[in-house]
């Protein structure tokens, strides 16, 4: 039950920022977990904002697709 206030906010975050803006969410969750390459014209797409200490989730799921490519 203590877990709850921290994964609300993020939860909330990462839904909101996909459905504002999927390209750059999905965008910036790949090009941190290293699926995409390392481009001058993706890293316009990219927003590091959404990768601060809070948010869990995203940290989570680039992660996830590190251990998996």
């Amino acid at each position: 039950m203590f877990l709850m206030p921290l994964f609300f906010r993020p939860l909330v975050r990462l839904v909101s920022s996909l459905v504002d803006r999927p390209v750059v969410s999905v965008t910036t969750i790949l090009y941190y977990s290293e699926v995409l390459p390392r481009n001058l014209n993706l890293e316009r797409l990219i927003r590091p904002d959404l990768l601060d200490q809070d948010n869990h989730l995203f940290h989570f799921l680039i992660n996830l697709l590190r251990c998996f490519w």
